[in-house]
């Protein structure tokens, strides 16, 4: 069995405590590898090679920090497919989604930061003619970066790229259900010629290894990707000590379909962003608010298209929707199921295991993608983050109500629209109160635009300019003239 190693100081080392856990292939439930069960030694190691590794990296010209981040990009684009089945193995995804989505964006994360860095701009400003002020941004140190199962080398690259092209070194900690792809960026990271102490990557637990790296006192600077609760408690546990953070957490995004939409377009649409990656995206649509006029229509075309997804191997070909996470997360997902039907809902579909598997699945974490109606906006499965193949379905009168449907909700992360009134989309669209709204689209992505949510969604902003700034400090320079 594989067992993976810390990659610190540009080595990859056992962790200090000696000892390792499994972590488990999702759609099979045996063990993949062995996880260093890191701790807070292993955390201070990993922040003592990133400030040794700092003078030298913060001072190296823009062009060499790009060089080196854009043969990154090479060197994963050149290992996609392999890359890809690892990621499907370790996540339960299938493996066309990791090669067509996961893979592809990781690479585009390091490609488009190598770029920027070579393109930032400072601002001046002339003062009444008798001085001229000019900002420079400085990296910050050393970056505590904690990244999801879900998206692992996706959203792992997102914050690794704009640390590192700012010229700040850094430490990451990757979930612990999902850490393979983290272990072979290590060693490209050699590949590419990286300097020892730039980036380490610290495995484990967020009991031991991510508390330990949120508490050090050199981390000044953290970004995390995960749950609303773990976020509440990284922000109150360095609120003492003004750490500068961005938390990318929950969303409950509702998918607003009016009734003069194309449904030819806007059905698939809203299936793919309700199921892909077994809805295991944060921004992934579980609140459909149908105009009710098109309710009729829509919802035995869409409960037949969900029936068309094909539940099964990752690995193989044509599978839509395979395993989730682990079996305490399918366990978690059949909890609000039971909530819902406690609560009256209707099931139109999924709700179950599936009936069958292929034999090498057969102890795996799989679910239905399911389908539920007559469920009040008030109650949990419409309230809480579910992160599973689980949608809702809810009728709208007016277009007001809509947006209060849609805006009856603790996060706010994303929502799609899909209409063909465009003066309506931009109205609904500055009304519903979420960080990214897709019109008859969906995860439709450019790097440059801000990334963040509200609410329960997150605090602080990611992506293009954003990231930049925040891995980084100003300083006004004001000269007399």
């Amino acid at each position: 069995m594989l067992t993976l190693r810390n990659y610190i100081g540009g080595e990859l080392v056992a962790p200090q405590s000696g000892e390792y856990f499994d972590d488990l292939e999702p759609a099979t439930g045996t063990p993949l590898a062995q996880v260093p069960a890191s701790d807070g030694r292993d955390v201070a190691h990993a922040v003592a090679a990133a400030e040794a590794a700092f003078p030298a990296w913060s001072s190296a010209p823009a062009a060499e920090r790009a060089r080196i981040l854009a043969r990154l990009a090479d060197l994963i684009d050149a290992r996609r497919d392999e890359l890809a089945l690892t990621e499907s193995r370790d996540t339960g995804k299938p493996l066309a989604l990791a090669r067509s989505l996961d893979i592809p964006r990781a690479s585009a994360n390091f490609r488009f930061f190598a770029g920027a860095i070579l393109h930032g701009h400072s601002e001046a400003h002339l003062t009444d003619h008798a001085a001229l002020n000019y900002t420079l941004r400085r990296p910050r140190g050393v970056a505590g970066l904690i990244s999801p199962w879900n998206l692992p080398l996706y959203l792992l690259s997102w914050k690794v790229a704009p640390a590192l092209a700012a010229g700040n070194t850094a430490v990451a900690k990757p979930s612990e259900l999902a850490p393979l792809t983290a272990a072979r960026l290590a060693e490209l990271c050699q590949e590419a010629g990286l300097p020892p102490g730039v980036l380490n990557i610290v495995h484990g637990t967020g009991s031991a290894a991510g508390a330990a790296l949120v508490a050090h006192p050199a981390i000044q600077t953290i970004s995390f990707t995960g749950g609303t609760l773990t976020g509440r408690a990284i922000a109150q546990a360095t609120a003492a000590e003004f750490k500068k953070l961005t938390l990318e957490m929950g969303g409950k995004n509702p998918a607003i379909l009016f009734a003069d939409a194309d449904l030819d377009v806007a059905l698939p649409g809203i299936v793919r962003a309700a199921f892909t990656n077994q809805g295991q995206i944060c921004l992934c649509g579980s609140r459909i608010l149908v105009e009710h006029t098109l309710l009729p229509e829509f919802l035995p075309r869409f409960v037949a298209a969900v029936h068309a997804l094909k539940t099964g191997d990752p690995l193989e070909e044509g599978t839509d929707i395979g395993a989730v996470v682990s079996a305490a997360h399918r366990a978690k997902i059949e909890g609000y199921l039971d909530a819902a039907r406690v609560d009256g809902g209707v099931f139109h579909c999924g709700g179950t295991r599936p009936a069958s598997l292929p034999d090498r699945c057969r102890d795996g974490f799989f679910i239905e993608p399911t389908v539920i109606s007559g469920l009040s906006m008030a109650c949990r499965v419409n309230q809480e983050e579910i992160f599973g193949p689980v949608v809702t379905v809810t009728p709208f009168e007016s277009e007001a109500e809509a947006v209060a449907l849609a805006n009856q909700s603790p996060y706010g992360l994303a929502a799609s629209l899909w209409t063909r009134d465009l003066t309506r989309a931009h109205r609904v669209a500055d009304q519903v109160a979420c960080g990214t709204i897709w019109v008859n689209c969906w995860l439709l992505r450019d790097l440059r635009v801000p990334f963040g949510g509200l609410g329960l969604s997150g605090l602080g902003t990611e992506g293009g300019e954003e990231a930049l700034r925040f891995f980084t400090d100003a300083k006004n320079v004001c000269v007399r003239l």
